[in-house]
């Protein structure tokens, strides 16, 4: 999977890709004529770094390797190849110069003078004064992110790379070798540190949900040294079977209740009220502190690991409230688990660490590399299963996954794995409660009823991800539904109706899926009467089916209520149901017909069929099929089990789910959740079909466009066009007629800049000259010089590419936008939410009314003609058109508005919770 910044046509300071424009354009070509043009003593108040209003996001030092005097004029020829390093005893005094980090005979290239050589903000004159714009080309400087905009991957990388160039050329002797050593060990320190917190956090919520779940049975009594605090599985240790358990305590038992049908009674009301009770707690805690902590969090880990800002879905209360809300919502009974959730806990747990870091938290793209790898410890605790967890996160969470962060991802999910298995909260030796071995293996006719597993498991997969969808569109249209809040009561009080009259859905689903999993000649406490003589019954299957089906409905109309609620185990648990009833099928048959032709390879006096391998199995299949992942779960799966001979049933039973569930449709239920909320995600590995038409077709045109023009600009009429439009940002050009594209200026950027310069201590007048080309006559300190905000090299294509190019770009740079140009004249704008409305199927385009889309430059919406002197192009409304030829092409763009999350072209306002950058 190539890098985001892989396909980066430019360099660190990008001085060559648009040259071109400002050769064409004579008001902005300093660096071509700087010998012609009047010389200008140079003035050092015209970048000074001490400058209040003069911040340097973009947090270099001094780069002499790229920032010292004008390329185009040092005559010393260009060489590329590496220098050799000196060695230590190469030179008397080497040593000693290089454990003390003294001077040396090597001395490095001196670079310019401090406080110019900034990247983004360079000095304004040569060696003999004159002006060179060349110091002044590059992607520019930046702000940081606003909340719910996509991230810039090629700046992210560029300024990384810069980081570790300076780094490198300061590291004098030891001293410099140790210092590189501990900042290149930050991001293992804040991965193994995340991976103890987890696995902590982990066993922390397992245990407190056994006990919160076992609450609603009873309670531990202070008999045989028990204790309230104690689930039942702990208090009951010593005990073959938890019903001979004498210091557990039913409520009916605790109230003096001794009739039959007063103790069902009793215990179905204790159950109902605790139930409600914890889910009510749940939602109260996730409305009041923390939104983000509802619904599994994996959607939203895949957009922001894909570059988007959502703030505070990482922080600190999110973590809590998350945590919190998990063990009262898993507690409840309610058909979710806490596998995913556990994913996003993770994810919070390592942005906390993060921020001890400057130079990771600072940089959006490592951060994200970070997140990668911690994530697959979320899955590593939550199954098990730390491999699993590895490439849980390559297959369905990470939007760019290098080597690197598979080696890291490892180390993560090994650490909580390991931290889980030393606090053992289920004092068993197990990482999870239905992690089970068998002890036969599988025979060759047991492969046909494998394949109606996997095809049950990808029809499953398809009807609930229709169902669940169903159910969240309706309660988006649906004005008259309650609030949130009372829906998670409505449905908890349903759930706890449906759940206690049945014995397989009265357990926890961890308990359930346990005793599914199991073999019945290792199964100590058969809690749900599996194993037990007569079982195998018409009678049993039909309640297991029947389990199923209810499972099936709870699950769909439970997740998506706004409390935390994960997918997996109730897949798992759905799929397990029916594979038992399967299993218990074959061996029914089998055992009333052991002569039959595909019986004949089964051994005397050893039972045949084992029923848990078809609950495994099934589980497996129904997950790929809501899920449709394939590796990740047969690997989960092979841990759960140790059994190396079920990989090939378990492969086979994927295969084919995720064969059914495509034929529904190729989205998985998070996925489908990304779909339905309008994320700005573009999968660069899903293969979806791409229009074979002209990008030209859909990009906003010039003449739809909102453009600065490089002169005729005032800091009133600068901040009139910003007030005016929402756009995120504005490509700029040379002249209205030429339209030659000089670069493109973000509108964080534009507006801090128009804020800060009328602010002490330069307090400029409204009417200031602001200009975004060379002007080489102007007062830098009556003026305001734009040129070092504004990104000269953006990435452009030709309008005649075909659109599959753009999305190219798109989903391997994560870019926000493409600027089309022919011969250096600006065509057009494609934005980041025009993509994904093309590929996600837009059943209509839109007109734009009078504010505009809101896209990255996108669509004015504004009368023809220039604005009087604030050099603003427009051209027409235009209207939307997803057809037409030539100059008819016209552009696809989306109204503003609707679900908070939208990418980078919407102007939104913040969403609930304001605060830093993730």
């Amino acid at each position: 999977m190539p890098s985001p910044a892989a396909m980066s046509s430019f360099d660190n300071n990008g001085a060559a890709s648009n040259s071109h424009f400002n050769n064409s354009n004579p008001t902005s070509s300093a660096s071509s004529s700087s010998n012609t043009r009047p010389r200008q003593p140079p003035n050092p108040s015209v970048h000074d770094e001490d400058e209040p209003d003069e911040i340097d996001f973009f947090d270099t030092v001094d780069a002499p390797d790229i920032l010292g005097d004008d390329p185009l004029r040092d005559d010393t020829p260009l060489s590329f190849k590496r220098k050799q390093k000196p060695g230590l005893f190469s030179q008397g005094g080497r040593l000693l110069s290089a454990l003390t980090g003294g001077g040396s005979p090597y001395k490095a290239p001196q670079s310019s003078p401090p406080g110019s050589e900034r990247l983004g903000h360079l000095p304004s004159s040569g060696k003999d004064g004159a002006p060179l714009d060349w110091y002044v080309e590059g992607p520019g400087r930046r702000v940081g992110y606003e909340d719910l905009t996509a991230i810039d991957w090629i700046f992210e990388y560029t300024k990384e790379r810069q980081r570790l160039r300076v780094l490198a050329s300061s590291a004098a002797g030891l001293l410099g070798y140790i210092q590189q050593f501990l900042d290149a060990s930050q991001v293992w320190v804040v991965l193994v540190l995340t991976g103890l917190a987890v696995g902590a956090l982990a066993a922390a919520i397992d245990v407190a949900t056994d006990w919160l779940g076992d609450i609603k049975y009873g309670f531990c009594s202070n008999e045989d040294g028990g204790a309230f605090y104690l689930s039942k599985t702990s208090c009951c240790i010593g005990y073959e079977e938890q019903a001979k358990c004498t210091g557990w305590k039913p409520w009916s038992t605790a109230l003096g209740i001794h009739s039959a049908g007063g103790k069902w009674f009793i215990e179905y009301f204790v159950y109902l009220v605790l139930a409600v009770a914890f889910a009510l707690s749940a939602a109260v805690l996730v409305k009041s502190y923390a939104i983000y902590a509802k619904h599994s969090g994996i959607p939203e880990i895949k957009t922001v690991l894909g570059g988007f800002i959502i703030r505070r879905f990482l922080g600190v209360w999110t973590l809590i409230t998350k945590s919190l809300g998990l063990v009262l919502a898993v507690a409840s009974g309610m058909w979710l688990g806490k596998e995913g959730p556990l994913v996003h806990v993770a994810c919070c747990c390592a942005n906390l660490f993060i921020k001890l870091f400057p130079s990771i938290n600072s940089n959006e793209a490592r951060k994200r590399e970070v997140l990668s790898a911690a994530a697959a410890s979320g899955i590593s605790v939550a199954f098990g299963s730390p491999i699993g967890g590895v490439l849980f996160s390559l297959e369905q969470l990470s939007y760019y996954f290098p080597d690197k962060t598979m080696w890291q991802s490892f180390v993560c999910a090994m650490t909580a794995a390991v931290v889980l298995q030393a606090f053992d909260p289920y004092r068993s030796g197990k990482l999870v409660l239905y992690q089970v071995t068998y002890s036969r293996g599988w025979h060759g006719f047991e492969l046909v009823p494998y394949v109606i597993l996997g095809i049950l498991g990808g029809i499953y997969g398809g009807l609930f991800i229709k169902a669940n969808m169903f159910v969240a569109r309706w309660k988006k249209s649906a004005s008259w539904l309650p609030s949130p809040i009372v829906q998670v009561v409505l449905v908890a009080i349903l759930t706890a109706l449906i759940n206690y009259p049945n014995n397989y859905m009265r357990a926890q689903c961890s308990d359930l899926v346990s005793n599914l999993f199991s073999e019945c000649s290792k199964l100590l406490d058969d809690q749900f009467g599996l194993c037990k003589t007569g079982a195998a019954s018409a009678g049993t299957i039909v309640l297991l089916i029947f389990a199923s089906v209810l499972g099936f409905g709870l699950a769909a109309i439970t997740f998506g209520l706004q409390i935390p609620a994960g997918i997996i185990l109730p897949s798992m648990a759905i799929g397990a149901l029916s594979g038992r009833a399967v299993g218990i099928i074959m061996e029914i048959w089998q055992r009333n017909h052991p002569g039959f032709i595909i019986f004949r390879s089964c051994e005397p006096d050893i039972p045949c069929i084992t029923p848990g391998t078809y609950a495994i199995i099934g589980a497996a299949a129904a997950l790929g099929g809501v899920t449709r992942m394939t590796v990740s779960i047969v690997v989960i799966m092979f841990e759960l089990t140790g059994a190396l001979t079920y990989v090939l049933p378990i492969m086979v039973a994927v295969m084919i789910s995720k064969w059914v569930g495509d034929a529904f449709s190729r989205r998985g239920i998070y996925e489908s959740w990304i779909h339905f909320n309008e994320y700005p995600f573009l999968d660069n590995s899903e293969e979806m079909p791409i229009p074979d038409i002209p990008a030209a077709q859909i990009m906003t045109r010039i003449e739809d466009l909102v453009v600065l023009t490089a002169t005729g600009h005032t800091i009133a009429s600068l901040t009139a066009i910003l007030d005016a439009h929402p756009y995120r940002g504005f490509p700029v050009v040379s002249d209205p007629r030429d339209a030659i594209l000089l670069g493109y200026i973000s509108r964080a950027e534009l507006a801090y800049n128009l804020h800060t310069s009328t602010q002490p201590p330069r307090s400029l007048p409204p009417e200031t000259e602001a200009f975004f080309s060379h002007q080489p006559l102007a007062d830098p300190r009556a003026t305001l010089d734009l040129r070092p905000w504004m990104d000269q090299t953006p990435l452009t294509l030709p309008s005649r590419s075909r659109l599959h190019l753009a999305v190219t770009y798109f989903q391997k740079l994560g870019l926000r936008y493409v600027l089309f140009v022919d011969r250096g004249v600006l065509q057009g704008l494609l934005t980041k939410k025009d993509v994904w409305y093309v590929l996600n199927g837009a059943e209509e385009t839109r007109r734009t009314s009078g504010g505009g889309t809101g896209g990255d430059g996108g669509g004015g919406g504004l009368d023809g003609g220039m604005m009087d002197g604030v050099g603003v192009g427009v051209m027409g409304a235009g209207v939307a058109r997803e057809d037409g030829e030539g100059e008819a092409e016209g552009l696809l763009r989306v109204e503003r508005g609707g679900l908070v999350g939208l990418d980078d072209g919407d102007p939104g306002s913040p969403g609930p919770d304001a605060g830093s950058i993730l």
